[in-house]
């Protein structure tokens, strides 16, 4: 199928997509308040789409799309088709679709953009964020940059050279968007309650998370389907370096926030990581294709063990089939402070709802009622707690706070884009994603040695 007939099928199917014939030579905006215009280069999963829910000012209308052939690029138009039918607050946004066997070569021959995002086959993001920087094009990309050493020797590369030429290289982190999350980063803030951070051992963390997914869920309503490829380790990354990259960034901005961490701050202990096995009957039902052979065992499950400034933390990643009736993803974390454990809980007792549990140590109950009803509301307002029992309180959050994964990457991109205004990435921020694939890329390296 030709460039013309796909645009030609894309406006019949989505009844909104702008298609050109050719594509744009120069970066030209059509939205006169606009300063970025997005190329969204091979979106494979869907992670592409979802920052599209929303419309920013600051971004064009038009997204240029470079990509091959396939259902992976369909799957795209679709959610980008059904954010603008949808019958609330639907979106604007005009598509121009550029269909290449090299769609990177395309991209940068044509260069209709100033902001690449990229969300898809994990072993070959890094090649596509270095050439960007490169070719001098800011870079807003899907987690994890990188899955191995060789990758993270490239992130190095394209770091230095995005310093040199005043170019943004940005990760999306939605979790820090958590509302659980946030609140016990700002609790642990607070010496009279929390005390000082414990730094524990290898057999008692300091600070622990974890996080349970699902191969079968469902996005903005429908079942998610994932290509074949996200359960090949060699592709996708293996359990230390995927969805544990937002685990790993949640211990450093909660423990040092704004700090700029460096790779001595890092001592790895332990790492190891497991398959979960998958049926030929399970992968055709989340990727619609057939399985060579009976059982599939990806690699898909790790944690490590590593200590951060002295305090020792523990990451885990565990992934499963399908969610039991009424649940999803799922997260666990504690901290444990010298006057309080503050953990997050998520499992059937809490409906599979993220709730926060203040465990005090200390006879801190009055102080910690006090702080909730007076500076809490001032950026939480209408923040409440219940008292479980002598010792532990559960924090009442309004469900206007719980705004949920899909439009955490709205707020990701706000960020984005606030600091693409102020022309670069806080120090912090750019220390924060060095050691952080630092970090699970060495535990992966160690975990393979074994």
């Amino acid at each position: 199928m030709n460039l013309k007939s796909i645009c030609f099928y894309f406006t019949m199917i989505t009844a909104f997509a702008s298609c050109d014939s050719q594509p744009t030579s120069d970066f030209t905006s059509t939205n006169s308040t606009s300063t970025i215009k997005i190329m969204n280069l091979v979106p494979g999963h869907f992670h592409a789409g979802l920052i599209h829910k929303n419309m920013y000012p600051e971004v064009d209308s038009t997204i240029s799309v470079f990509a091959r052939q396939g259902p992976e690029l369909a799957d795209y138009l679709n959610r980008i088709a059904g954010y603008n039918t949808r019958s609330d607050d639907p979106t604007g946004w005009k598509l121009d679709v550029n269909l290449s066997e090299d769609p990177l070569e395309a991209m940068i021959k044509s260069k209709p953009g100033n902001v690449m995002v990229v969300a898809g086959k994990n072993d070959e993001k890094i090649d596509y964020i270095l050439e960007a920087i490169k070719q001098g094009i800011h870079v807003y990309a899907d987690k994890p940059l990188v899955i191995n050493q060789e990758g993270f020797t490239k992130l190095e590369e394209a770091f230095s050279l995005a310093e040199q030429n005043d170019l943004l290289l940005f990760d999306i982190m939605t979790e820090r968007y958590e509302i659980t999350s946030i609140l016990q980063k700002r609790l642990s803030q607070v010496e009279a309650i929390f005390g000082i951070q414990e730094k524990g051992t290898t057999e008692n963390p300091g600070i622990s998370k974890q996080s349970v997914h699902h191969f079968f869920k469902y996005v903005s309503g429908k079942p998610l389907v994932r290509p074949a490829w996200f359960f090949d380790s060699q592709v996708e990354g293996d359990g230390l370096v995927d969805v544990t990259t937002h685990l790993v960034d949640l211990i450093q901005w909660t423990l040092f926030p704004e700090e700029n961490l460096q790779f001595e701050d890092v001592e790895m202990h332990s790492a190891r990581r497991w398959p979960t096995p998958l049926s030929a009957e399970q992968f055709f039902t989340v990727t619609g294709e057939k399985l060579v052979g009976d059982q599939l065992t990806p690699n898909c499950n790790g944690d490590m063990h590593y200590s951060l400034r002295g305090v020792h933390a523990k990451v885990s990643v565990i992934w499963e089939f399908q969610a039991p009736e009424g649940a999803g993803d799922t997260h666990y974390s504690i901290m444990r402070g010298s006057k309080a454990n503050l953990r997050i809980m998520q499992g059937e007792a809490e409906g599979y709802v993220p709730q926060l549990f203040v465990e005090l140590l200390d006879n801190q109950a009055e102080a910690l009622e006090n702080l909730i009803e007076t500076e809490f509301q001032d950026d939480f307002p209408g923040l409440g707690f219940e008292i479980v029992n002598s010792k532990t309180y559960k924090l009442v959050i309004p469900e206007s706070y719980r705004n949920g994964h899909e439009a955490q990457f709205g707020q990701v991109t706000d960020q984005f884009l606030e600091y693409f205004s102020k022309g670069q990435l806080p120090q912090w921020e750019k220390d924060f994603i060095r050691v952080k694939y630092y970090t699970t890329t060495l535990a992966s390296e160690m975990a393979q040695a074994k």
